[in-house]
Parts: structure tokens; sequence; C-alpha cells
């Protein structure tokens, strides 16, 4: 299974679309009465209708026939008992992990976007630890970095179970928001005004994957829970991947631009595939986890 996902800086996160799944997970709440307006910045925020951005959109029907929310109300996740907002998704946190494929941009120039088709795996994960495979875009400084993320996750202690869900995250030609597409279909955005920095653009992209555990004991699994290979039936891997340039043009990431980062070679790795053919750029990553502390 795989998950393709896009973010792009473009003229369309406010959810604007239903939701695949069951019901009973969600509550549908009217358009304009979801969390995200409880947002100080977000008061006099509009939703935007319409949207274009590097490329044209086709809006999927895949939900036609599932479970949905009805027009003029988008899903929400009902929280169960006990569960809470917790994402820690920075290395200077006791506990983070990360086998990453990463670019910056050194020059004052900006990435409009990304984009990769990410594989999606099932891991079975104690109350105190999360595991997610997904993509990053940030800008700014220590202290003022804007980051926003998704992908998929199993996050035990804020879902209260070990199921693989899509996931997002955000730290505190075009509009300045930020769109999120799911396949081929635009299901929400960021507002530009939830940010200082990346409402700009991004200036670093990364792609892979995140472990957490709160105490300095066990490390959870990444990815498919086996360190990377080349073989894409037995790996957690990312294809496709690519950057949304500056002109908003799909466009590879150059290969002297790339950094492979793993924090501990002896729990989590990373391997460049390289092009290969209709997967287009390719990487691995993931590893079993265990005793990783230094």
């Amino acid at each position: 299974m795989a998950l393709r996902l896009a973010l792009c800086l473009c003229v369309y996160l406010l959810f604007t679309q239903g939701a695949e799944g069951s019901i009973n997970d969600f509550d549908c709440v009217e358009i304009y009465k979801q969390p995200a307006f409880q947002h100080p910045l977000l008061k006099n925020h509009k939703i935007q209708e319409t949207f274009s951005s590097y490329e044209d959109h086709e809006i999927s029907d895949n939900y036609e026939k599932k479970e949905h929310c009805p027009k003029g109300t988008v899903p929400i996740f009902r929280q169960r008992n006990g569960s809470e907002s917790f994402h820690l998704n920075t290395s200077d946190h006791l506990g983070q992990h990360f086998a990453t494929m990463e670019t910056s941009m050194l020059d004052g120039s900006i990435y409009r976007g990304a984009e990769a088709e990410i594989s999606v795996h099932s891991l079975n994960l104690q109350d105190n630890q999360y595991s997610k495979g997904q993509i990053w875009l940030e800008n700014g400084y220590l202290g003022q970095l804007n980051s926003i993320q998704a992908g998929w996750a199993v996050h035990a202690r804020l879902y209260g179970d070990s199921v693989t869900r899509f996931t997002i995250y955000w730290t505190d030609i075009s509009t300045g928001n930020w769109g999120l597409k799911l396949d081929n279909e635009v299901i929400g955005y960021w507002p530009k005004e939830l940010f200082t920095e990346l409402n700009k653009g991004a200036s670093q992209v990364i792609y892979g994957g995140n472990t957490f555990m709160s105490t300095a004991e066990i490390s959870p699994p990444m990815g498919n829970g086996y360190f990377p290979v080349a073989d894409f039936l037995k790996t957690a891997h990312f294809k496709n991947v690519f950057i949304i340039d500056s002109n908003y043009k799909r466009a590879y990431i150059e290969e002297k631009k790339l950094r492979l980062y793993a924090d501990y070679v002896e729990c989590f790795r990373v391997t460049y595939l390289g092009y290969i053919g209709s997967n287009g750029m390719c990487f691995s990553y993931g590893g079993p986890g265990g005793r990783c502390s230094y």
C-alpha cells in the first residue's frame, strides 16, 4: 500500500473535503466551526473555494461509495479518553530518531512544495511511542522555525491504539497558503496567517522516518521494522520524490544537493536508490529500533 502525497504552496490545515474511513471515528462539523478557527490568527479567515498550483488537479470520486460527511461539513477525529495532542518532531527532543533524505536551499531561493509516494506499514507500538513516515517542509532559524508535516503514523499515545493513520502537523502566482493533496485531491490547506517564515516558501524539504520514545529504553521500529534494501516489496520506501521549485514546476532534486541522515545506524538506516524507471527518484529507510541511546 502506498500514500501519494503532495504539499504545495498554492492558491489553495483547514479541511475542505470529506475523509475515508469509519464515520464512528469522526464528528461531522460545520466547516466554519472546525477547531482550526479557534486559532486567534484565523478569526477573520475565509476559506478558499478554488485553487490552482503547479499542475491541474483531478477531483477524485473515490469517496462516493464510502462513508463521508455531508456537504458543508468536515470530518474531525474524535479523540479518545486520555489521548492528547503530542508531536515532538524536532531532533532537540530526547527520544527522537530520524532516517531521512533531505535537501536545503543555501542561496536564499525557496521551494514551493514537495511530493512523493510513501509506502504504508503496520507496526505494534507501546503507549509511550510513535513511528512515522512523512514529508517535512521547513523555513526559519532555531527558535523561529516553521514546520509542516504530513504522512502516515502509528501513534498509540495520541490515538490509543496501533492503527496506521494519515497524519498532519504544523508548529505555530500564490496566496501563500500551503495546500495538502492526497492522491489527486486537495483535501485542505494551512492558511498563511499561521506562519512567519513558511508563508514565503520552504528553505528545506525532508522525506523519511521519525520515531519517538518517552523513556530512554526501547525505541519503536521505523518503516516496516527492517533495515532498508533495494526490493520495494521488502522495504519501507519513497518513490517518485519531487520538489516543487520556485517557479512552481515539479522537478527532481539535484543529487549534489541531497543529504542522507540517520542519527543512529545501529537502529535505523536510509539508502538512496537513485532513479528507477517509472518509479522516478527513490530511497528506502527504516529499522527495528531497540536500545538506541548514545
